[in-house]
């Protein structure tokens, strides 16, 4: 608190993006880090913001604050149908949510969560749902892979996410608001197809899926970031998988392709 406090009292911003935190698999490892990281650090964000006279804070909250989808798998979820999260991180992210509502209320600092699901494209490397990212990686090094969930989800292309965050900034009412962002809905075996679709020949039937559902729907709506937001960014699915199939060529030919997401047997081989 005291270094992100003198960071933020010194640069004096008028708005802050808060991305930092534990993903999924390492909540799940160490729920007491997690929540220390998460929550307790999100708070630590919150406090210096409010200290500093900062005008707003748009922090990254997860649609894992949902549970498992009920009903209609097709049925768009809107902000307040969340409930019943799954594992240690949604809870965390529903914490967060909670404190930003106090700080509005109690302070006045304005707050936006942005709830992403199953982000894809250049740099996402870890978490439950980077299978995707990983499988565009294997294939271009002639790999295997296999994605490990299967079954609807909402996918987003990283870039759009990007931009969704920098336009909260300047683009939202006060208050403590959440919105969904929504990219295109579709199973994981569509995913796999696409990517055969994308990769040279001699690479396709590399990339497989299998495991169970994820405990959030697949279906995000944006209809209250519509309300708020213009022109949404939402590349259509084909083509943001073909953007990062042809990034990572990029950095491979010049030798910046980061394997660290790789199964520690593929890397060593």
């Amino acid at each position: 608190p005291d270094a992100i406090g003198k960071v933020i009292s010194e640069c004096s911003p008028s708005g802050i993006i808060h991305l930092a935190g534990m993903q999924v698999p390492s909540c799940r490892a160490d729920p007491v880090r997690g929540a220390l990281v998460n929550v307790v650090g999100t708070l630590n964000v919150f406090e210096a913001a409010r200290a500093a006279g900062c005008r707003r804070v748009v922090y990254a909250s997860s649609a894992a604050v949902y549970g498992p989808p009920q009903g209609d798998p097709t049925h768009a979820y809107r902000e307040d149908e969340a409930d019943d999260a799954r594992t240690h991180y949604g809870v965390f992210k529903d914490a967060n949510e909670g404190a930003a509502r106090v700080f509005w209320h109690d302070h006045g600092l304005a707050t936006v969560g942005l709830r992403p699901l199953t982000v894809y494209g250049v740099g996402r490397d870890f978490g439950l749902t980077s299978g995707p990212t990983t499988a565009l990686k294997s294939a271009l090094l002639g790999r295997p892979y296999q994605i490990g969930f299967t079954g609807p989800s909402d996918f987003q292309y990283v870039q759009d996410i990007a931009r969704l965050f920098v336009r909260c900034l300047d683009e939202t009412p006060d208050g403590p608001h959440i919105y969904n962002p929504h990219g295109e809905s579709t199973d994981v075996s569509r995913i796999v197809e696409l990517i055969d679709r994308i990769v040279p020949e001699d690479r396709r039937g590399l990339i497989t899926c299998e495991g169970p559902n994820l405990p959030i729907p697949g279906n995000m709506s944006d209809a209250s970031l519509s309300s708020v937001m213009t022109d949404i960014p939402r590349t259509p699915l084909e083509e943001g998988l073909r953007r990062t199939f042809d990034a990572f060529a990029a950095l491979q030919d010049a030798g910046r392709l980061d394997l660290r997401d790789l199964p520690m047997e593929e890397v060593a081989g």
